[in-house]
């Protein structure tokens, strides 16, 4: 809840967003908060990470606040030092026509 008794989902009904933008900003808060998870669990600070990762901790600050979209590139090379990677799966809530004939 934010200090106006909003709560985050309700802040986002209230944008009037697409299906689509809503799925890309959950996709992006449930990326963040996985990367700021696994790098608390670590015991890391921002700046330990960006070490392992060669980058500075001034990009590691900028992923973790989503002040903008990382390049891909940017996020394998700050996921593997906490132990994960990428991987494109299928997406369960799509529904089959939507999907490509294999």
């Amino acid at each position: 809840m934010n200090s106006k008794g909003k709560h985050w989902s309700d802040f986002v009904r209230d944008l009037d967003l697409t299906e689509d933008e809503r799925s890309e900003i959950q996709f992006s808060a449930d990326l963040i908060g996985k990367l700021i998870e696994a790098r608390e669990a670590r015991g890391l600070t921002q700046r330990e990470l960006a070490e392992l990762c060669g980058i500075g901790q001034p990009v590691v600050a900028r992923l973790e606040k989503a002040a903008h979209s990382p390049q891909i590139n940017t996020l394998f090379r700050v996921l593997r030092p906490l132990g994960y990677t990428l991987a494109i799966v299928p997406d369960a809530s799509a529904s089959a026509s939507a999907r490509p004939a294999p």
